[in-house]
């Protein structure tokens, strides 16, 4: 049995696509677990970039199975597009992807209400108002629309009419925007219902009896362990749990299922949106890590804000997943500084703090080490040994910090740039 769980360790954008893509030359079932289109995937494959919001980026190799799991929220809109832009590229999806049937539906409602929420806030939280937040809402409110719900006509008609009425009086009464057609949300799901056809399954029995087969099975995470819903720095958060724990609920697999925890780190630190960065460098350094690291949100475009590798975030996110290794990404972008800077750990008026901080994160300090920097260009290297000697006392250093072994290193966006330790 073969189950391998990638996590984002930071607060989203560490390069998990890619690392992912590469990964999957071993994998006959990719799965996404959690989120939906506020996660933006780029995986650069022979010089050609791909973006992906919701179909796993293993798409892009032949015999890959693709799941959607019961732990995602699902732009139909969206959806359909990435399946046609793909089809047009040549890929077969109407064969290597599933979709689960309990997953949940953003509809036009969630999408605006998201929006006018955000609007509304004295202090904003920084979404992406893709809908994501009020569709998990609605599903633990119990009125949430599934893509199973979709192949009942009249429970579907009846599910959506009942829950417009709440929508529009929420549209209209709190936010002052119009209300919505349930004609037109209607004819989007039937037109997504037509599209999908033959893609929905229970993923959660395809999953148990892929892994009776010896099937192995790559599961995909969105965001990262401090944007998690529980764990992260509340509320600047997403609105699932990108952690462990959310790979298991998103997937219906068990903590048995699972043999290896990958957590994907990049070798700075950087965050989109709103919330406390104890590590963010508004200065040179900051803008010239952006710049060098075409730190552009995929899902945005929104510059993230940039600083330097937090080892108290990792020592968290370690404790959290139980990483049994790390995949080290962006390394090149740190090529020509003369410093590096890493924050060793936290203090608060001067006194150390012994573990990441559930509060107050905001009113942290970070105690810093510098590590000598190198001025060679190492997106040509092929194999560790060819990294200059610094670089590999930078991704030691980090090793010893953070207690996990550094399995994987990219040093370039193109899957060819990655050197396996």
């Amino acid at each position: 049995m073969s189950c391998k769980v990638i996590i984002g360790t930071q607060w989203g954008d560490e390069g998990k696509a890619k690392i992912i893509d590469y990964f999957c030359r071993d994998t006959d079932i990719v799965v996404r677990y959690q989120g939906g289109g506020n996660a933006g995937h780029t995986v650069v494959a022979d010089g050609v970039k791909h973006i992906f919001h919701l179909v796993p980026s293993g798409i892009l190799h032949n015999g890959v199975t693709c799941v959607i799991g019961n732990g995602l929220v699902i732009d139909p809109e969206l959806l359909m597009h990435e399946i046609v832009m793909l089809e047009k590229e040549g890929f077969d999806v109407k064969n290597f992807l599933r979709i689960s049937d309990s997953a949940h539906l953003v509809l036009p409602y969630h999408k605006i209400i998201d929006e006018a929420m955000e609007e509304f806030r004295d202090k904003k939280i920084g979404t992406t108002k893709r809908g994501i937040g009020p569709c998990y809402a609605d599903k633990s409110l119990r009125y949430g629309i599934r893509v199973g719900d979709l192949f009942d006509k009249e429970y579907i008609t009846q599910r959506i009419t009942n829950t417009l009425k709440i929508k529009n009086l929420q549209l209209e009464k709190i936010y002052s925007k119009n209300k919505l057609n349930l004609d037109e949300i209607l004819n989007l799901v039937d037109k997504f219902r037509k599209r999908i056809d033959g893609m929905v399954t229970d993923t959660r029995f395809l999953l148990y009896n892929s892994l009776e087969k010896n099937k192995r099975v790559l599961l995909e995470g969105a965001q990262g362990n401090a944007l998690d819903i529980d764990h992260g720095t509340y509320p600047y958060v997403t609105s699932s749990n990108p952690t462990i724990g959310g790979a298991l609920a998103g997937t219906g697999l068990n903590p048995f299922d699972i043999n290896e925890i990958v957590g994907i780190v990049k070798a700075y630190t950087t965050r989109v949106g709103e919330g406390p960065f104890p590590t963010e460098d508004n200065g040179d350094d900051g803008s010239k890590l952006r710049e060098k690291g075409g730190e552009f949100g995929s899902t945005t475009g929104r510059p993230r804000r940039c600083g330097w590798f937090d080892v108290e975030l990792l020592k968290y996110t370690k404790r959290l997943n139980g990483l049994t290794s790390l995949a080290l990404t962006k390394l090149d972008v740190l090529n020509g500084f003369k410093k590096i800077r890493v924050s060793v750990g936290y203090s608060v008026n001067g006194k150390r703090l012994q573990h990441f901080p559930s509060q107050m994160l905001d009113k942290v300090e970070p105690i810093y080490e510098d590590i000598d920097g190198w001025e060679e260009d190492i997106s040509s290297c092929r194999n560790y040994d060819e990294l200059p000697e610094n670089a590999k006392v930078y991704v030691r250093f980090i090793e010893e910090k953070v207690g996990v072994r550094i399995s994987v290193v990219s040093v370039g966006p193109d899957r060819s740039e990655t050197i396996v330790r």
